[in-house]
């Protein structure tokens, strides 16, 4: 069983870099177990098996299994924001810089993995998270298979393969639509160069990407947020985000994605980062109406 220890070159809030990456708490690929973060990933060398734990003097201790071990611990500096610069980032507004002084160890995480984010991502499309978390978690149990180590209830995802041979009727079991699972599909048939967007600038990687029909703006940001830790994949087309960053900036309700973005105008370079702190920040206006219904075409 190989490890590693690193030294962060910084603070670094090892749950909230590394919880963005979880699909919701019943995870098959992704689990908390008092202090240690675990994710189960298919690597370039197979799939694999990481246990990342925070030590008092500040060490990150990491272990990991499977084919894919080698390749998780070579990448750990990576995946936790080694080459991620928190300091780039000028505060302009005073809920920004205070987000940023209360959680000076979150970084952006760097997966260098694609379809581990863009699946996901794609589960989430108009949808609830609570239906996108059911169906990634079905998806799994049902067609990944056991991730290598000691906990027995993870998975790691299937290969373009196995996701390829999953039938109609299991998508459609899993809550899922046609116009998603096609999607996934068509992204899963051209997994080499959707995995090769992992080495571009952002905005190479957003053409590859959106160049999938049913692959749009905001799929693509919310993957290369994580597969390249990219700090200005700022999210346009949600449902949500502009009027948490309109509220918060401006204290106005009913914010769109161009005014969003010119709010964010002066974090450019950043916006994905701004955005994020302004999350942490907890500042949402107050519901009025009720949450969005919840689905199940799998009833049909």
């Amino acid at each position: 069983m190989p490890a590693r220890t690193w030294v962060p070159p910084g603070p670094l809030d090892l749950h909230r870099t590394l919880g963005v990456l979880q699909r919701g708490p019943g995870d098959p690929a992704f689990a908390v177990r008092g202090g240690e973060l675990w994710r189960a990933s298919r690597t370039p060398q197979g799939p694999g098996t990481l246990r990342v734990a925070a030590a008092a003097d500040g060490r990150v201790d990491a272990e990991a299994w499977g084919p894919g071990a080698e390749w998780l611990l070579e990448r750990l500096p990576e995946l936790l924001g080694e080459g991620d610069d928190p300091e780039a980032l000028t505060a302009r507004h005073r809920i920004v810089h205070e987000a940023r002084r209360r959680h000076p160890g979150v970084r952006l995480a760097r997966t260098g993995l694609v379809l581990e984010s863009l699946i996901p991502t794609v589960l989430e499309q108009k949808v609830t998270s609570d239906e996108a978390y059911r169906a990634w978690r079905l998806l799994l149990q049902r067609h990944g298979e056991p991730a290598p180590g000691p906990w027995e209830r993870m998975r790691v995802m299937p290969d373009p393969r196995g996701w390829a041979l999953i039938p109609s009727w299991e998508w459609h079991r899993a809550g899922v639509d046609a116009k998603r699972s096609g999607a996934i599909l068509r992204a899963v048939r051209a997994a080499r160069r959707m995995e090769e967007a992992a080495r571009m600038d952002l905005a190479d990687a957003t053409r590859r990407l959106t160049a999938i029909p049913g692959i749009g703006a905001w799929t693509a940001a919310e993957t290369l947020q994580r597969a390249l830790g990219a700090p200005d994949a700022i999210t346009v087309g949600d449902l949500h985000l502009p009027k948490i960053i309109g509220y918060a900036l401006t204290g106005r309700r009913g914010t769109t994605d161009e005014e969003m973005l010119d709010l964010l105008a002066p974090y450019e370079g950043q916006r994905h980062r701004a955005a994020r702190l302004i999350l942490l920040s907890g500042r949402v206006p107050p519901r009025r109406a009720p949450r969005f219904p919840v689905g199940d075409i799998a009833r049909l």
